[in-house]
């Protein structure tokens, strides 16, 4: 093993294990506790001015700024008329209750104006505007209102409560999803390793990594705010990932003890193999992170400087705390063993290759067909912004939407607001237009400002938020006011432009992140070829996760299994989101089997023992590292909040399409199909790129239970020329290998 900075801080960490694991604590508790009294709030505004909703929003802020803010909407629906004596005393009642809760400024209610009861008087509503954002209103205070929302609804009359501070409490993100996720991937590791303390060890540094990330998050929030989701969504890729890379480090170490190195130089091999692994991996996912930063929207930069702190904190982790951990077990990494291990004439996975080698050609073409199939549907992809309607069916949220959308009609919650400037726009022609378009079931009367600068239309379609009829809508109105100065904006139309910006920057993202990963790849395996079938193949594995998730989430296959209440689109941010990170994961993967498989062929000079060689050394771990990220992901099913539920599917579907269908057939049949071009390289290229060891080949010293093939026939072509017939003896398929950590 040659001499790295890795290898020296590697034994560093091993010298000083208590100092360093004391540091993290420190750091870690440290961390925390600045988080929870300095940490920044959310930020859930993907309003930008680059819309035309978002400048009517402005315009609207800076003119009516009574109609600004977050509210609270009380839903009332009665048997009788809302009129009635004994009705409208209890809604006046809970008017007033509303009126007197914190943070509420004023509420107008179902009396206060004619619009806000239905023509047959069963239907009205009340709204309570805020002082504060929803994010900032007291849970317990919103809590309380939907305890008294529940206790007064009865003898006929419903009552339900909705907003965005319901929304909070009633689908929180998070949730039991984190608890769910880590207990999945104990199980995992423990199935993997066998023994407790080496499944405790990932879980540890995973833990004190997130920690430190997450609290770096919230520092940073003040800087690069970032939605609520984020927290929920960092905590999903920290946990995955970091339990992932302290795995490929505790497997190599055991490799080493198993050869017969002490723990020092085991902790000192791992962490100078794998643990450069780990560090290009965890680079990639920052790298497509942070295409993020090329949206220009405000809340993805502070998604994508977030998520990659966590992501730095717990590579970090990997290559510090971890090392000083082993240092600690040393030799007892296989204390307290739940199973013996078993005696296997030969390793599943070699088995595996020899059959996808043995046909490339058909196993090429039966994965791409596979995964073709798994992504048509994301042809018929439709973006959109979750709202009540969406909402799980025993919220509050919900039973509110029904009750409005059926008394007032679909499009009550997608009222637009088209904002007219004066004195150069008519109002009354731009309503009276606006009235002759179909989907238009009602316009208000022009509401103008005070300083005579702008006039308001409230403009109600004739159907829902979700519905493709509302988006054709806001385009044709935009159609028919064009020219004349006009801004149609609202929560709708809002949704409309973020979900259209988002497909308009997805490309974008697509480009760089793709871009700089093959550069990479390049660089590190010496390979033009492998490097661009890379990005292919992780190009198809996440559109066939796309396709999932639209079958799913818009077509409704498995929905109700899946825990989700209706079909909807998918979440305007969830692709922009789900690409980079997949495309980051997915390198994960590339870069532990290719890097082996590379080893390989620089020792024994044959690709197809080289590719067998490196899966069967890679599959087993990569097998249970796809298990953890998918059981983490999965986990947030559990949750309420439709969109991480998209992203943690739509994540989970690609890591096993990732670690299945491409990294076990298409990656070992192309492979053998291209042969010695594997590995080609333009010379002047060669000479031009910076050369970059990922996985150090370790030296095969001390005693092993049994040599693999390569390493024999690396050993035998040192001794001199190999005579005819004797390569083959070597490669010997039904040769065993009885190396516990490749079974």
């Amino acid at each position: 093993m040659t001499d790295s900075w890795l290898s020296r801080l590697a034994a560093f960490c091993h010298r000083r294990r208590l100092t360093v694991l004391s540091g993290w604590i420190v750091l870690a508790a440290t961390m925390v506790l600045l988080a929870v009294g300095y940490g920044a709030g959310s930020d859930d505004d993907f309003s930008t001015d680059a819309t035309q909703s978002g400048r009517a929003e402005q315009l609207i802020a800076e003119h009516f700024p009574g109609f600004t803010g977050d509210s609270l909407t009380l839903a009332v629906h009665s048997d009788t008329a809302l009129d009635d004596p004994a009705v409208r005393e209890p809604v006046q009642r809970f008017v007033d209750v509303l009126a007197a809760t914190a943070h509420v400024t004023r509420v107008s209610s179902p009396y206060d104006a004619a619009d806000q009861i239905t023509a047959d008087r069963h239907t009205g509503y009340a709204v309570a505007m805020l002082d504060v954002p929803s994010d900032d209103m007291p849970v317990a205070a919103t809590q309380a209102l939907l305890d008294q929302v529940r206790e007064a609804s009865g003898s006929g009359v419903t009552f339900a409560l909705a907003g965005p501070a319901v929304n909070n409490v009633e689908t929180p993100g998070g949730g039991p999803a984190d608890a769910v996720g880590l207990a999945a991937a104990a199980v995992v590791l423990l199935v993997a390793f066998g023994s407790v303390l080496a499944m405790g060890l990932p879980i540890v540094t995973a833990v004190l990594g997130i920690a430190v990330g997450l609290s770096g998050m919230s520092l940073l929030g003040h800087v690069f705010p970032a939605p609520g989701f984020a927290p929920v969504l960092a905590s999903m890729i920290g946990l995955g990932v970091g339990i992932d890379y302290a795995l490929f480090i505790v497997t190599r170490y055991r490799e080493a003890l198993h050869s017969g190195r002490t723990p020092r130089e085991a902790v000192v091999t791992a962490t100078a193999t794998a643990g450069r692994a780990v560090l290009f991996a965890g680079a990639t996912v920052v790298v497509g992170l942070a295409g993020l930063l090329l949206t220009g929207l405000g809340f993805m930069r502070g998604l994508a400087v977030g998520a990659a702190v966590t992501v730095l904190a717990t590579m970090l982790a990997a290559v510090t705390l971890l090392p000083a951990l082993l240092g600690l077990v040393g030799h007892r990494i296989d204390r307290l063993s739940v199973h013996r291990r078993r005696a296997s004439a030969r390793p599943w996975s070699s088995r595996w290759a020899d059959r996808v080698i043995r046909r490339p050609l058909l196993a090429a073409l039966a994965g791409v067909l596979v995964l073709a199939a798994l992504a048509t549907p994301a042809l018929g992809l439709r973006l959109s912004m979750p709202d009540a309607s969406t909402q799980p069916r025993d919220t509050s949220a919900y039973a509110a939407h029904r009750i409005l959308a059926d008394g007032f009609g679909a499009g009550f919650d997608a009222t637009l607001s088209v904002v007219v400037s004066l004195p150069e726009g008519d109002p009354d022609r731009v309503a009276t237009a606006i009235a002759a378009e179909p989907g238009v079931a009602s316009v208000s009367p022009p509401r103008r400002s005070d300083d005579g600068a702008v006039a308001l239309l409230a403009v109600r379609p004739t159907t829902g938020t979700q519905d493709d009829a509302t988006t054709e809508l806001v385009h044709r109105l935009r159609a028919v006011t064009a020219g004349q100065p006009v801004l149609v904006g609202g929560v709708v139309a809002a949704a409309i432009d973020f979900a259209e910006l988002t497909a308009d920057r997805l490309p974008l993202v697509i480009v760089v992140v793709v871009g700089l990963s093959l550069l990479l790849l390049v660089m590190i395996f010496r390979s033009l070829l492998l490097a661009v079938k890379a990005g292919l193949l992780n190009l198809i594995s996440i559109g066939a996760s796309f396709g999932v998730l639209v079958a799913v989430v818009q077509w409704g296959w498995l929905g109700g299994v899946l825990n989700f209440p209706t079909t909807m689109p998918v979440t305007a941010w969830v692709p922009l989101i789900m690409f980079p990170v997949l495309f980051g994961l997915s390198m994960d993967y590339e870069v532990f089997l290719v890097s082996r498989i590379r080893e390989a062929y620089d020792a024994v000079g044959d690709t197809r023992l080289a590719v067998r060689e490196g899966l069967t050394r890679t599959a087993r771990v990569i097998t249970a590292a796809a298990a953890i990220m998918i059981a983490v992901f999965l986990s947030v099913m559990l949750g309420a909040d439709v969109g991480v539920k998209q992203l943690g599917l739509g994540l989970a579907v690609a890591v096993f399409v990732d670690a299945t269908i491409v990294r076990l057939i298409l990656l070992p049949a192309t492979m053998e199909l291209v042969g010695g071009f594997n590995w080609w390289l333009p010379s002047w290229l060669d000479r031009a790129l910076p050369r970059i060891r990922v996985d150090e080949a370790e030296p095969a010293t001390g005693p092993m239970p049994e040599r693999s093939a390569a390493a024999g026939l690396a050993a035998r072509r040192r001794r001199g020329p190999i005579r005819p017939g004797e390569k083959a003896k070597l490669l010997d398929r039904s040769q065993p290998d009885s190396r516990p950590w490749a079974r």
